[in-house]
């Protein structure tokens, strides 16, 4: 596992997908006196990430070995993946475009998201590099168990807690998705492939205002990738749905923004609690 003392300019590998995270990542690491080599992704990375690491490398989704080739000519052993792939790039024709990517899709029992991302792990590993947790250097981000907003859940939203967390979990559980929205206890939306910003969304076309979102993790959670994550744009969609809870789980939740995130949730009157 690598160190977290002050090490002068230790090199760490990372592997940028969308939003915030990398960001946050990059902040951490070079608190910590890290030199950090990033691969970013065309289409998803954000470009303000340069400001933030000592080197960036841009490639297409269709590059798969030359993320492999960059790492190893700057010499890194350990990287840490942070942030999403845009999940509908999945069946877009740049993947056609490497043939060792397809080859690798087209070899793999099935698509889930644990399949993918341990292939991933195991290609990285290959070729000596050491996938570490995505919560390195940023434990502090996995959210306690508690309420966190001024509102608690009502008695409601508690019986609407309960009954979609199991399912939730049976759902984590099957690789789907870590998300439900619940409303009366009535599964309104599962989350899958599309993500919980769109599974939220979608909730709110069909159940209209008063939906709870459970969030989990999953049971055999591997920290080394698709950790539950939410932040200002998870509680932003709740605003524009009318949606009254957010319950996440606790120890297991990146919570990004987490101070601004419950500030907007109590000026509007959702409850968010960790469980």
């Amino acid at each position: 596992m690598i160190s977290t003392d002050n090490n002068p300019m230790e090199r760490i590998g990372l592997i940028a997908g969308n939003r915030k995270l990398p960001i946050i990542f990059s902040q951490a690491a070079k608190k910590r006196n890290y030199y950090i080599v990033a691969v970013a992704i065309k289409g998803d990375t954000s470009r303000k990430l340069k400001k933030f690491v000592d080197k960036i490398y841009w490639i297409g989704l269709s590059e798969f070995r030359r993320c492999l080739e960059i790492f190893k000519a700057e010499g890194i052993t350990k990287v840490v993946m942070a942030g999403q792939i845009t999940p509908w790039r999945l069946f877009n024709k740049e993947i056609d475009r490497d043939q060792e990517l397809r080859s690798l899709l087209a070899n793999i029992r099935d698509k889930k998201a644990d399949t993918i991302f341990g292939m991933i792990a195991e290609k990285l590993k290959e070729s000596g590099l050491e996938l570490l947790n995505s919560t390195t250097f940023i434990e502090e981000l996995l959210v306690k168990k508690g309420t966190l907003t001024e509102k608690e859940p009502g008695a409601e939203e508690w019986e609407d807690i309960y009954f979609g967390l199991d399912l939730a979990k049976a759902v984590a559980n099957l690789d789907i998705g870590q998300t439900v929205a619940v409303k009366k206890k009535a599964i309104v939306a599962v989350e899958a492939l599309e993500g919980t910003d769109n599974l939220i969304r979608r909730a709110g076309r069909i159940a209209r205002e008063g939906i709870t979102i459970v969030k989990v993790s999953k049971p055999k959670q591997d920290l080394r990738f698709d950790i539950p994550v939410v932040g200002l744009n998870t509680v932003k969609n709740l605003i524009r749905v009318g949606a009254r809870c957010l319950a996440i789980e606790a120890e297991k939740t990146l919570f990004i923004d987490k101070e601004q995130s419950i500030k907007l949730a109590d000026q509007r009157g959702i409850s968010i609690v960790a469980i």
